[in-house]
């Protein structure tokens, strides 16, 4: 079954260009376009979708409360955050909305695709170093930026975890992490999906947000 997108952006050459490249695959169809936040949760409230191209600068409703409406919802849609270098702090409020990662607008076509497929099996787009340089950024505006670790549930999580936990939000990927603590990748993955689970959150992104917004990891990536 093709990967169902939905393409949310105001400029409508953009949403030609990037329906052009999703029209030629086999395994992806565009069902659906808004030109603003309002107009796509009406879109959404009538067609199936698996994948929303989101931008973030939009009239009457913006990508980024558009999006958080959007995750809100049960079973809703993955969302990839659309913007550009100059536009980070909304790639980062995107992020903590629910969107699974985000994207620049001048994405080369192969990037894209690959994106949205990763998108729809489950898994973040966003590099977690990426991540972490835009959390670096912003950091100082998480409220406990700078403290001890304040969220509750991270008492959930065995010591492992945790320290799997840490170097997920530092940017290592599980190879990485599992090279680090001399564990498989199998284990590593496996402790990802317990840290998700004890904590409700949907992927890595959510986790590196998390560690930085808890003061388990500040800006810098350290602990």
């Amino acid at each position: 079954m093709a990967i169902r997108v939905m393409l949310v952006d105001d400029q409508v050459l953009l949403r030609t260009g990037f329906r052009m490249v999703l029209a030629a695959q086999p395994d992806m169809e565009v069902v659906a376009e808004a030109g603003d936040g309002v107009e796509a949760l009406q879109v959404l409230r009538s067609t199936e979708v698996d994948v929303v191209l989101m931008d973030v600068r939009m009239p009457k409703l913006d990508g980024v409360e558009t999006t958080r409406r959007i995750c809100s919802e049960p079973n809703p849609p993955k969302v990839l955050i659309l913007t550009t270098f100059d536009l980070d702090e909304y790639a980062f409020s995107g992020l903590k909305a629910g969107a699974s990662g985000f994207m620049l607008k001048d994405v080369p076509p192969g990037e894209l695709l690959t994106a949205i497929r990763s998108v729809h099996s489950g898994d973040a787009v966003v590099a977690p170093s990426t991540t972490r340089r835009l959390l670096d950024r912003f950091a100082p505006m998480l409220p406990s930026a700078g403290k001890e670790p304040q969220f509750k549930e991270l008492e959930r999580l065995t010591d492992r975890e945790r320290e799997v936990m840490v170097l997920v939000a530092q940017g290592l990927s599980n190879g990485e992490i599992a090279a680090r603590l001399v564990l498989s990748e199998a284990t590593v993955k496996t402790h990802v999906g317990r840290i998700l689970t004890k904590l409700g959150l949907r992927d890595r992104v959510q986790v590196v947000v998390l560690a930085y917004e808890t003061g388990l990891v500040r800006a810098g990536g350290q602990t």
